[in-house]
C-alpha cells in the first residue's frame, strides 16, 4: 500500500509541513507490517530507524536477564518510537513488540537528517515530541515510586480501556503487571478489589469501566 499523504499530515513530527514537504517524506518512508507478538526491535541492537505507528499498537519495554518485563509505553497511531538511536546513532535502549497486527512507517537515520535540514519546521516539532516522551517517563517514575498498585492499575484502565465510544486497547493481566511494575497475581487482586468497589465490571475477560470518577480518586490517593 502506498504511503498515505493524509496520514503523514497527522503525525506530530510533520505537523505544519506544506505539500512539498509531505511529498518528500512520502518518498523516503517505507511501510512495514508485523503480527501480534512479533519483535520489531531488540534492546542493545543497532537500529537507526525511526518508526511511526499507522495502525495497531506497539509496546516498548525493558527486560531483565530473568525475563521480567517493564513496559515503558504503548505507542499508538501517529506516535513514534526508537527516536533516540535515530538521532544519536547508538544502540536501542528498549525493545519493541507488536501488540496485535501492526502497520508502521519507517524512516532511516540518513533520510531523517536530510529532512531536518530541508524542513526546519520538523526540528521544532521534534523538540515537542521528545519533551512529551520525557514527561511520560517522569510520570512513569512517579507512578512506580509514589502510587499504590491499585492506583497504578486504575490509571492504566483509565488510559487504555476507552471512554465507551469505541473499543479500547485489550490488555492481558500480564501486560498490565508489566506496566504497573508488579506481579500478575497482584494485578488480579487489584482488579477484583476495583470490581467489588463498583468501579469496574468484568464481562467475559473484558473490563468495563462503571465509575470513572472512582478510578480517578484511586489514582490520586497517596501511599
Amino acid at each position: 500500500m502506498a504511503i498515505q499523504l493524509e496520514f503523514l499530515n497527522t503525525i506530530p513530527y510533520f505537523s505544519g509541513l506544506d505539500s512539498d514537504g509531505l511529498e518528500y517524506i512520502r518518498k523516503v518512508a517505507v511501510e512495514k507490517n508485523f503480527e501480534r507478538g512479533e519483535m520489531i526491535l531488540l534492546e542493545g541492537e543497532t537500529d537507526l530507524t525511526l518508526y511511526f505507528v499507522v495502525a495497531g499498537a506497539v509496546k516498548t519495554l525493558k527486560a531483565s536477564s530473568e525475563g521480567k518485563e517493564q513496559i515503558l509505553s504503548i505507542v499508538r497511531p501517529r506516535e513514534s518510537f526508537n527516536d533516540i538511536p535515530a538521532f544519536d546513532g547508538g544502540p536501542s535502549p528498549i525493545s519493541a513488540q507488536a501488540m496485535g497486527p501492526v502497520t508502521l512507517y519507517e524512516i532511516g537515520k540518513s533520510d531523517l537528517e536530510i529532512i531536518l535540514h530541508k524542513f526546519p519546521k520538523v526540528s521544532l516539532n521534534v523538540i515537542g515530541v521528545l519533551a512529551g516522551q520525557m514527561r511520560h517517563l517522569v510520570s512513569l517514575v512517579e507512578d512506580l515510586s509514589f502510587r499504590r498498585v491499585t492506583g497504578r492499575v486504575a490509571k492504566i484502565l483509565l488510559e487504555n480501556v476507552g471512554d465507551g465510544k469505541g473499543p479500547g486497547l485489550r490488555l492481558t493481566q500480564q501486560e498490565m503487571a508489566a506496566m504497573a511494575g508488579t506481579a500478575r497475581e497482584v494485578v488480579g487482586r487489584s482488579l477484583k478489589a476495583l470490581e467489588e468497589d463498583g468501579a469496574i465490571m468484568m464481562d467475559r475477560h473484558r473490563i468495563v469501566i462503571k465509575d470513572r470518577e472512582a478510578l480517578k480518586d484511586m489514582v490520586g490517593a497517596p501511599l
